[in-house]
């Protein structure tokens, strides 16, 4: 009798371990309803159709810049040529016009000019910006270069700039936007940005053109003098390549993962059917 009994609780025992051991979540998981395989295929597809697109827009873009890359290194070392007569100013653009190489002649009205505070490798200072008044009337602002902090003294006298008849040449510009966190002041004389049509209105100046031209550096040998030409930072961003990448890389990953899906459910539905 006692050996029974002792036979009955092992027998008890491993009913409980067992018991205890198996649960509903160790079950294989079913294969997923018809719904769900659509939703989820129309989920993938769209993500799929979503990042190729995206791949080939910056397949676009690149080639798109990199034109462009190609045609303002043409027009900075082209020969200069006359910059756009007031006629044609209404259709100057950036795409077209910008960086264009041009030969201006006229008078500088010194008593006109603006200094624009930046900074470049030369340290912190201003860009001296000057009207050159040209044979018909027309006025070009030149950005004849940057100068030092310092460079008007004290005092605030600064070198005067070149008179009589004056030939310069230089890069054509875009009028620039004011600054996202510092703005222009007119009426206290305080300028970050070169902004052609604020500064017009600012010094009373008529028959303006709506850019600028950014002055060529001195020859070789030539006088040291402060300001200095030839400052102008011509660099676009090109990272249209890498973009293209992550967006492709990312449609390859989500057709990846559908083929997976597909295979599992249909591992799923298989293993079903052999039990049946």
């Amino acid at each position: 009798m006692t050996r029974g009994r002792s036979t009955d609780r092992s027998a008890c025992d491993h009913g409980a371990m067992v018991s205890e051991t198996t649960s509903p979540y160790d079950a294989p998981r079913q294969p997923r309803g018809p719904l769900a395989l659509i939703l989820l295929a129309i989920f993938a597809a769209g993500l799929f159709v979503g990042f190729i697109s995206l791949g080939n827009w910056q397949v676009r873009r690149l080639a798109w810049k990199r034109e462009l890359i190609a045609h303002v290194d043409q027009r900075v070392h082209a020969p200069p040529v006359a910059p756009p007569a007031p006629d044609q100013w209404s259709g100057v653009n950036a795409g077209d016009d910008e960086y264009r190489h041009v030969r201006l002649h006229g008078v500088f009205l010194n008593d006109r000019q603006t200094l624009i505070w930046t900074a470049t490798d030369e340290g912190s200072g201003y860009w001296v910006m000057t009207p050159l008044q040209m044979a018909d009337g027309a006025i070009v602002l030149v950005n004849r270069g940057f100068a030092p902090a310092d460079w008007c003294g004290r005092e605030g006298h600064c070198e005067p700039g070149p008179t009589g008849e004056t030939t310069v040449t230089g890069l054509l510009r875009m009028s620039e936007p004011p600054a996202f966190m510092r703005h222009n002041d007119p009426a206290h004389n305080s300028w970050y940005t070169r902004d052609v049509g604020a500064i017009a209105a600012a010094r009373g100046l008529a028959d303006v053109a709506p850019y600028f031209v950014d002055a060529d550096a001195a020859p070789a040998g030539g006088p040291s003098a402060w300001p200095k030409g030839g400052k102008t930072v011509i660099q676009f961003p090109n990272n249209h390549l890498s973009y293209l990448i992550t967006w492709y890389l990312l449609a390859l990953m989500v057709l990846a993962g559908s083929i997976y899906v597909g295979y599992d459910e249909y591992r799923l539905r298989t293993r079903s059917l052999d039990k049946v």
